[in-house]
């Protein structure tokens, strides 16, 4: 069933206004990142992400079992050997003040994606080696939107920080393409 041109109308509104918030607002309010997902999140892109997903094994499985990291306890992580990834993980997260974000528990495919990918993202920060800071995070977005096929909600991050650097600091545009350019190859690399 296709949506109807209003409806579609008021979908594309919706998100040119989250977008232009994001663009406004400081980096890392997440508040301004939730209401552009949410606004970019139209039910069509998601299943070609899902759908692309799972076509490996892995995925598969993943959205038949719903599997979720649970409840965190960054203390314990940091007891473990530090060649783990746990012991990384819980390292990253207390050097840089962090806690794991707990997401309520997923009741279908779109819940699910979100949330894994919510609960994961610092995860995703040390198994990259990008760092949490603006160049790290848009390394990371151009790394999901490699992985993930195409998705509104990456490629609008990605497109925020290159407004971002024309109307407010131009003078980090080419770092900013580099973070992009590194995020994507990394990304390529590793589906090899």
């Amino acid at each position: 069933m296709t949506e109807s041109l209003e409806v579609k109308l008021q979908r594309e509104e919706l998100l040119l206004s989250a977008f232009l918030e994001m663009v406004r607002s400081p980096d890392g309010d997440f508040g301004v990142i939730d209401r552009l997902a949410q606004a970019s999140s139209d039910l069509e892109s998601l299943q070609l992400i899902i759908n692309f997903l799972a076509n490996e094994p892995q995925g598969k499985a993943a959205f038949a079992n719903y599997p979720r990291l649970g409840e965190v306890d960054l203390e314990l992580l940091a007891l473990m050997p530090s060649h783990t990834l746990g012991y990384a993980y819980a390292n990253h997260m207390l050097q840089n003040g962090l806690k794991p974000l707990q997401i309520k528990p997923s009741s279908n495919d779109y819940e699910f994606l979100g949330a894994h990918i919510t609960e994961t993202h610092d995860i995703w920060h040390v198994v990259t080696g990008f760092n949490t800071n603006i160049i790290g995070e848009i390394q990371l977005e151009a790394f999901y939107v490699s992985q993930l096929q195409a998705s509104r909600f990456w490629l609008a991050l990605i497109a925020k920080n290159l407004l971002k650097s024309v109307v407010y600091d131009i003078e980090r545009s080419a770092e900013y393409m580099d973070a992009i350019a590194q995020g994507w190859m990394m990304a390529k690399h590793a589906k090899e």
